[in-house]
Order: C-alpha cells, then sequence, then structure tokens
C-alpha cells in the first residue's frame, strides 16, 4: 500500500527513541531511533518491532520514547527572501 493510502487510513510517522543496554557493558546505555508509519494510540508495528528486539537481540530495553507527526501537510513549504539567476 502506498504512502499516502496509508496516512489516509490514520497513519502518521512515528518516531521512537530507544534506549537500551549495551550486551557487553550492562551499565552503558545506547539510543537507537527507529522511524516507520504507524497508528496511536496502540503503535501496533512499533510494539511488532519492539517483540522482534526482545526475541533477537541482546540488549536489554530500558526505555521507549514516542513522537508522531499530525496529520498530512505541506511539508513546511515556505517563499525563499532571495532570487538568484544563473545565465
Amino acid at each position: 500500500m502506498s504512502d499516502l493510502a496509508l496516512r489516509l487510513r490514520g497513519y502518521r510517522l512515528t518516531t521512537a527513541e530507544i534506549l537500551y543496554h549495551l550486551p557487553d557493558h550492562p551499565h552503558v546505555l545506547q539510543s537507537f531511533v527507529w522511524q516507520h508509519l504507524d497508528t496511536a494510540p496502540d503503535f501496533p508495528v512499533l510494539r511488532r518491532f519492539l517483540d522482534f528486539w526482545t526475541r533477537n537481540i541482546e540488549g536489554k530495553l530500558h526505555s521507549v520514547q514516542v513522537a508522531r507527526a499530525g496529520l498530512v501537510d505541506s511539508g513546511g513549504l515556505r517563499y525563499a527572501a532571495v532570487s538568484l539567476q544563473l545565465h
């Protein structure tokens, strides 16, 4: 399914910052940023990824912070302050 079709079905760009313990140095935290289209408030795609993480990756999860984008927008369209011409 296309990106636009997913967005029209309620999916939004979701970003998660995952802090996890390094396997060799358990007192050291490492950060991993995950980004995908997902639906709130259940976040099924993120939950599948975190389930995969706990089953297959040695780094124990510490915390997960989640943020998501709003509705479809123009992407920050703005006018240029300068216009240049090249011959």
